[in-house]
């Protein structure tokens, strides 16, 4: 007997309930995204609280950079979210899952050995999604940061990087997934207890070994040389026990002129990572001659029979003391526990997610929704409940990390200030915004629902104020 509510079977409620959720929540950003590019179309003169901050020609170019990046952003996603319901209303995902169990079976695999032909299913989706996304990536890349000054590859460099993205991925993908859909089938009642602790162990151990082995597979990463600004950095961190192991310089500029800085490690082995966008000094964007091209930048350092990229002539970058500043801001946030903190509410969120997994992995009427009456694939049921039913929570939780977040940006900031920073932090942050062309005026709701960094007015008259 099907079950209904007022005439309408339960899993097709539930389909339609989670499409007019996704929906629902794609219309509410696109109508944030219009309040924002109606920002862009009228606010064409620097206002009169930002002409000490901004030129006109910075302004301009911001304005012209986010409204392009807007506009993309609204085709992309409706896009995204068109091709998400029709996947589900068609019957994608069960189709796609009767492929991966030919396939298995195809190649001698046992058709009845569920973690082998889930596997062979998530290796045919995350190659579905990084196929259908790749047009959008490549627009974005060769047509809006090209235009804008900001992209430094060529398509060649750009199609390897993505072989070699997804070929890492499945590498650390497959054999989580593969002992992960273990423990959930041998741990018994509780199941959910261990599967979180071993998710908590990989994401520890990712962490750990990002920046030593997994980046370097991608950028090239060279030890700070020694210098007045190494010392100042180890003195800054010592000032306040900072861990301090290692001081590296990734060369960001064989991808994009866009800038960056952070620090990772456990324990007392923490390293800072410094984009090489970042020091005015060391970015082969402000040398004279051609920038070193992407290809060239590969292992062993090979020459290039391609063309090399043309030289982004404007000035960039912090100096020393800005840089500084920007790192005192990126400590605070370790000395102030806001690492700490965002661990912990991640495992909370993990561990109530699978307590929530546990209590759902049995009803039948979620499978059935998704197109499953003969099957309860364990991977199925993890994609069903954490990416579909889940939804309206996770929306919810972004928000309210995201209103965490500028919190926790304001008392980094104070952090650099109570260090004798305000009048650097203040000159990096300005510096940064024009760097990477951050249109210094927001609406009201776009800003509280996306910013997870609050905008350089309001940062800047904190540091003002401040006491």
């Amino acid at each position: 007997m099907i079950e209904t509510i007022r005439g309408l079977p339960v899993e097709k409620l539930i389909l339609y309930t989670v499409l007019g959720f996704s929906w629902t929540i794609y219309l509410w950003e696109a109508y944030l995204a219009y309040r924002q590019r109606r920002i862009y179309r009228t606010v064409i003169s620097v206002p009169q609280e930002l002409g000490k901050i901004v030129d006109d020609e910075t302004f301009e170019r911001s304005r012209l950079y986010q409204l392009d990046k807007s506009n993309f952003s609204f085709w992309s996603g409706l896009y995204s979210e068109t091709e998400g319901t029709l996947i589900l209303l068609l019957g994608g995902i069960p189709l796609l899952w009767g492929v991966a169990g030919s396939v298995t079976a195809h190649f001698g695999f046992d058709p009845n050995d569920e973690i082998t032909q889930s596997l062979v299913f998530l290796t045919l989706a995350t190659l579905f999604s990084a196929t259908s996304g790749l047009p959008w990536s490549i627009y974005s890349t060769f047509i809006i940061e090209e235009k804008h000054g900001f992209n430094q590859q060529t398509m060649g460099f750009f199609l390897k990087d993505a072989v070699r993205k997804f070929v890492v991925t499945q590498c650390i993908l497959l054999p989580v997934t593969a002992l992960l859909l273990y423990i959930i089938k041998i741990g018994g009642n509780y199941f959910f207890i261990y599967a979180w602790l071993f998710t908590l162990c990989v994401s520890l151990i990712i962490v750990t070994i990002y920046a030593d082995y997994i980046a370097p597979l991608f950028d090239k990463f060279t030890a700070l040389p020694d210098g007045e600004l190494k010392t100042e950095i180890e003195n800054m961190a010592r000032s306040i026990d900072f861990p301090l192991a290692k001081i590296y310089v990734v060369e960001g500029s064989k991808r994009s002129s866009h800038s960056n800085a952070y620090f990772y490690g456990f324990f007392k082995n923490k390293r800072i990572v410094l984009f090489d966008t970042l020091l005015d000094d060391y970015s082969p964007l402000n040398k004279s001659g051609d920038a070193p091209h992407p290809e060239q930048t590969e292992a062993h350092d090979k020459p290039s029979s391609q063309p090399k990229a043309k030289l982004n002539n404007k000035k960039q970058g912090c100096n020393d003391a800005e840089v500084l500043a920007v790192l005192a801001h990126e400590l605070g946030h370790w000395k102030l526990g806001h690492t700490v903190k965002n661990i912990v509410i991640s495992q909370m969120d993990s561990f109530l997610g699978f307590v929530l997994f546990a209590a759902l992995i049995g009803r039948k009427d979620l499978f059935l929704a998704f197109g499953f009456h003969n099957s309860q694939p364990t991977l199925i049921g993890l994609l069903i409940i954490f990416q579909f039913i889940f939804s309206p929570y996770n929306e919810l939780l972004s928000f309210c990390l995201t209103v965490l977040s500028r919190r926790f940006e304001f008392q980094a900031d104070a952090f650099a200030r109570a260090m004798g920073k305000t009048s650097d932090l203040c000159s990096a942050l300005i510096k940064l915004n024009k760097d990477n062309l951050v249109f210094p005026v927001s609406d009201w709701s776009f800003s509280m629902w996306h910013y997870s960094h609050p905008p350089l007015l309001e940062r800047l008259r904190a540091l003002a104020n401040a006491r």
